[in-house]
Parts: C-alpha cells; sequence; structure tokens
C-alpha cells in the first residue's frame, strides 16, 4: 500500500501498465497520496466529529489514521461483546474477518510500525470494561523487531508481537491470549498460513492490514479466492489523477464504514472540483481499475473545451437545420 496514489497520462509511460494493452492510458503510480488532496482548512480532529459527520477522504495522516480507528472500534466492537461468546453458544457463530488499507510513504519497517503504532496505542475499544489485548503478525522478522521498538517505547503491554515466518510450521498451535488478531502487510504467498492461522484462532476476529496483492489478483488466488473474500473492507482509499491532453484531475476511491454496519457503505469514486472533492459515482462493490478508467476519462471528455467545443457546434448545426 506504498503507492496508493494513481496516475493516468495518454502519453507512454516507462512504468508497466496494469491495464490491458488496448487501453490508450497507462497507468503509474505516485508516491503518496494525502499531501496532494485539496484541504478546505485546517481543523481539530476529534473521534466525536467523525462519527458525526459524514464520511469524506481525508485531508491529512492524522485525519486518515482518526478514520480507520475509527471503522475498526466500531466493526470490531459488536463481535467482540457478542453474549454468545460468554454463553459459550459458538455453533453457527460467524467469524468476523475485516481489511483496512491506509497508503504509506514506503514499504518500509519503520513506515508501517509506526502506523500500527498510531493506530492501536489508544484503540477507543473494550471488551468486558477491559483493554482489548491484540495479537499482531508481521510478515517478517524485520518488521516484527520494528514493531516491538516502537510499542516498547511507548511501554505498551496489550499487544503481542508474532513473526508469521516462524509460525509457518505450525500455524495451528499459536496459543495467545489476545481477543483480535491483526496480520500486517501480508503477501499473497502467506495466504494459506493466515487461513490456517485465522481458523485455528476461530470465532476470535481478524484483521488484514495493507495486503501486499491488488484486488484485481483475486481471481488467480485459486482455492484461496473465498478465503481473501471473506474479509469485509471497512476502510480503504486510493488517490488517483488523471492527465488528458488538455487538462488534469485528482480523486479518490474511498470507503469508510463508521458504524459497523456491513454491506451499508458503497465504495465512492471522488474527484476534485473548484478545490474541492465531488463524489462522482458509487459502486456497490469494489470498482475495478477498468471502471475507475471509464468514470474519470468520461467524466474528463464531458468538461474537456474540445468536447464543449464540439457541443456547441452540434447544438448550432441542429438549431440551423431545425433538429432537436
Amino acid at each position: 500500500m506504498a503507492s496508493n496514489l494513481l496516475k493516468l497520462d495518454p502519453q507512454i509511460s516507462k512504468t508497466p501498465s496494469t491495464f490491458p494493452t488496448h487501453h490508450r492510458h497507462r497507468l503509474s503510480y505516485l508516491p503518496y497520496f494525502i499531501s496532494n488532496v485539496p484541504q478546505k482548512s485546517k481543523f481539530s480532529i476529534s473521534l466525536h466529529a467523525s462519527l458525526s459527520s459524514p464520511p469524506a477522504p481525508p485531508t491529512s495522516k492524522e485525519e486518515a489514521i482518526l478514520q480507520a480507528k475509527t471503522c475498526l472500534s466500531s466493526s470490531l466492537e459488536k463481535p467482540l461483546n457478542n453474549p454468545k461468546l460468554a454463553a459459550g453458544k459458538l455453533k453457527k457463530l460467524k467469524q468476523s474477518r475485516f481489511q483496512v488499507e491506509i497508503p504509506l510513504i514506503d514499504d518500509s519497517p519503520s513506515s508501517l510500525s509506526q502506523l500500527v503504532l498510531d493506530i492501536f496505542k489508544d484503540l477507543p475499544l473494550k471488551s468486558k470494561a477491559s483493554l482489548v489485548k491484540f495479537l499482531i503478525l508481521w510478515p517478517n522478522a524485520s518488521f516484527k523487531e520494528a514493531g516491538i521498538q516502537a510499542f516498547e517505547s511507548r511501554m505498551l503491554n496489550h499487544v503481542e508481537h508474532i513473526d508469521l515466518t516462524t509460525v509457518s510450521n505450525s500455524p495451528n498451535r499459536i496459543s495467545s491470549s489476545a481477543e483480535v488478531a491483526v496480520f500486517l502487510a501480508p503477501e499473497a504467498s502467506q495466504l494459506e498460513i493466515i487461513r490456517m492461522i485465522a481458523e485455528s484462532l476461530y470465532p476470535k476476529p481478524v484483521v488484514i492490514l495493507n495486503p501486499r496483492w491488488s484486488s484485481e489478483e483475486k481471481n488467480n488466488f485459486g482455492a484461496m479466492k473465498a478465503f481473501v473474500g471473506s474479509f469485509e473492507v471497512i476502510y480503504s482509499f486510493m488517490g488517483l489523477e488523471v492527465r488528458g491532453i488538455l487538462s488534469k484531475r485528482k480523486g479518490v476511491v474511498f470507503k469508510c464504514v463508521r458504524d459497523g454496519v456491513l454491506g451499508g457503505e458503497r465504495w465512492e469514486v471522488h474527484v476534485e472540483e473548484d478545490g474541492e472533492l465531488k463524489v462522482v459515482s458509487r459502486f456497490k462493490a469494489r470498482p475495478s481499475i477498468e471502471e475507475v478508467e471509464t468514470v474519470l476519462y468520461n467524466l474528463m471528455a464531458i468538461n474537456s473545451p474540445i468536447t464543449k467545443s464540439a457541443k456547441f457546434l452540434r447544438e448550432l448545426v441542429n438549431n440551423v437545420y431545425g433538429k432537436k
């Protein structure tokens, strides 16, 4: 998730494209999204404000983290306090699986560990009136060490750290008192291990943060496709930039489930107009690259000087010949 700002350019780019070869425009990535989002004004961020106002794309790193924390806490609150758990009624109880996607400046251990610390150090979430314990599963040893150092500096003891590579031989033997498991920046090659761990931790909720596979890759996962699809994306945004021949537009693909009601929030495509991001399209499911491309280019074509001139000339001709 380090490069989540997409840049669409009609010129041939050296950057490899994920579009089919018949597309005229190429896809490349810009380093970081939040700093490029138009900001209306400076404001103090609070959890209450994020809940009272309608969800909108973040204008700062702090706001993105706050939104992600709000989505996580509201989504996890119900499964963690489910009365069926206390009664031991586990039959037919569905395991809650969530996914969160936040763009980072880079894929380094320090960047990921800082993001995780910012999210979990004071997450407003309790179970049975006590602070919720988290099991953090890092992708490898170097990420785990960076994470431990970051958390130890704050003297936080409600988080347990595990390196995924060390449990690859016995994923079913993880013993933890943690109530929520969080897989950080996992790779597609680790999906089988993640599935086995998730099933061994049932019915505890599991979260995937910043998976290192794209939504377009899911169709190539074979038997793992259904497992990956069982994770509900509760927070995600991806910056976009479209460059036409005469104009350039910025936008974002965004989803934010704030109240814990899954299935209600839609994926939105926002585009910058007059210095503000405005919704131009909504989707029930995550839109594909081709769908986003179509929305943005159609919008640019409608508002481009060339298209407007063509419309004016067509209307002029129709008026002369009496056509409607």
